[in-house]
């Protein structure tokens, strides 16, 4: 095998909860994570290049060297398995950059995949996902995929019951926000909402769209929709159009909306764009996961 191409899917929150603070400046959570249908493109090549990774990607702004996580991920199991070709990593991304997304992640861990099947290491998932956790905390879960509950600091993970097939609208406004910066934020106030994590996973288990919508929800809701309003005005957008629930992913700035109506969800990707809350408006579904 000498070439591989992956799609590296895209995540969203269904429900995040901070619970405390580590005295490494980690903090520990509980989140409800799912993939959707929303990936970049990685594909993998083996070049003569005698141990070198060479990285590209279609963002000419994106660095290709070892402040790139996808690079890292491939320079872990290079040295790690003394591996003597050459790899180049070729990203087309379209997973909307620092959105609370995971694009980075889900590169990593596509690299990580990837290099396993490509030069034969015959690596677990674990295997794989604890190699990932050390690239950073969302790589285990883009490595495992699908609906499932994460804690620590997002590395303990438990697969869920499936979400329930819907349409899933995703916007991404013009903003950046920074993670370091939101978590320093809430680390200063008091948290005295919390979202009802149990209340989705009984929702998950319930089949149920409409219970796990009701009890969605982002304690960094109430420290990111103060700095950009935005966030809140494309929530209420996709409300008024019918979406089930809606909410920031992450530390923001995206925001999806959960709609049983696909017609619904294209009314408010037209609405959002033509109000130019966001130009990034993608309609898609949810990613399962087979667990046998």
């Amino acid at each position: 095998m000498n070439h591989l191409e992956l799609k590296a899917l895209a995540k969203i929150n269904l429900g995040l909860d901070v619970t405390g603070r580590r005295e490494n400046g980690y903090h520990d959570v509980r989140m409800i994570m799912q993939s959707v249908y929303l990936y970049d493109n990685v594909r993998l090549e083996k070049t003569d290049a005698d141990g070198e990774i060479r990285l590209k990607s279609n963002l000419g702004y994106l660095p290709s060297d070892e402040n790139n996580i996808a690079y890292k991920a491939a320079k872990i199991l290079a040295e790690e398995f003394d591996i003597r070709e050459g790899v180049q990593i070729t990203l087309d991304k379209h997973i909307p950059v620092a959105a609370g997304m995971a694009g980075g992640s889900s590169d990593a861990a596509a690299v990580l995949f990837g290099m396993n099947r490509m030069f034969g290491l015959r690596l677990s998932q674990q295997d794989l996902m604890d190699r990932g956790v050390k690239l950073g905390a969302d790589v285990p879960y883009c490595i495992m995929r699908g609906t499932v509950l994460a804690e620590g600091i997002g590395e303990i993970l438990t697969p869920l019951p499936a979400m329930p097939k819907c349409t899933v609208l995703i916007a991404k406004p013009p903003v950046s926000v920074s993670t370091k910066t939101v978590y320093e934020a809430l680390d200063s106030q008091e948290v005295t909402r919390h979202p009802d994590i149990d209340g989705i996973i009984r929702g998950l288990e319930a089949g149920s769209l409409e219970q796990v919508a009701q009890c969605m929800g982002n304690v960094l809701e109430d420290v990111t929709i103060p700095l950009y309003p935005v966030i809140d005005q494309i929530k209420q957008e996709m409300l008024a159009a019918g979406a089930a629930g809606a909410m920031m992913s992450g530390s923001g700035p995206t925001v999806f909306g959960l709609f049983e109506n696909r017609a619904q969800a294209r009314a408010a990707q037209q609405k959002i764009r033509e109000r130019s809350l966001a130009r990034q408006v993608y309609v898609t579904n949810i990613h399962s996961v087979r667990r046998d």
